[in-house]
């Protein structure tokens, strides 16, 4: 199975507002950037979006190290929130719908095509490809804030 890396960032201008996410897949030395923008929407939304758009990049299953600044995305994960909320038809232990459940939902099928593991990292750091992440985020907003 092949072995990929995948760091990724969200960003949002207002919250909610323009969003942006940005991701670097890292397989065999080389390195593919990948962003996208969208109108009304918030942060969190696009730290999972990031994640799933990288997953898409990928047209045969691997494994994944996932890299995020995101402790919303990776708890989810790491600490078997999101299989607690899918269990319960999207709904919290407090009965309020889970928030993101359409991202969730589909982060879902990509991590079972994927042998994915989250990992935490510190944002705004010294970590060089999470701040190539952030950059991607950011210009995505500039850039669709222009159109």
């Amino acid at each position: 199975m092949k072995q990929v890396i995948l760091y990724t960032d969200g960003a949002c201008s207002g919250n909610p507002g323009v969003g942006g996410w940005g991701a670097v897949l890292i397989y065999n030395g080389h390195e593919k950037r990948i962003s996208g923008a969208q109108e009304s929407t918030t942060n969190n939304r696009m730290e999972i979006t990031a994640v799933i758009e990288g997953l898409k990049c990928l047209n045969q299953p691997c494994s994944v190290q996932v890299y995020s600044d995101s402790a919303y995305t990776v708890n989810a994960f790491e600490m078997g929130w999101v299989y607690g909320w899918r269990s319960a038809g999207w709904v919290k232990a407090d009965k309020k719908p889970v928030l993101n459940s359409d991202l969730w939902q589909e982060l879902l099928v990509l991590t079972e095509v994927h042998k994915v593991k989250f990992n935490k990292v510190k944002g705004h750091a010294d970590n060089e490809y999470n701040n190539i992440c952030d950059k991607l985020a950011t210009d995505a907003i500039k850039n669709f804030k222009k159109n």
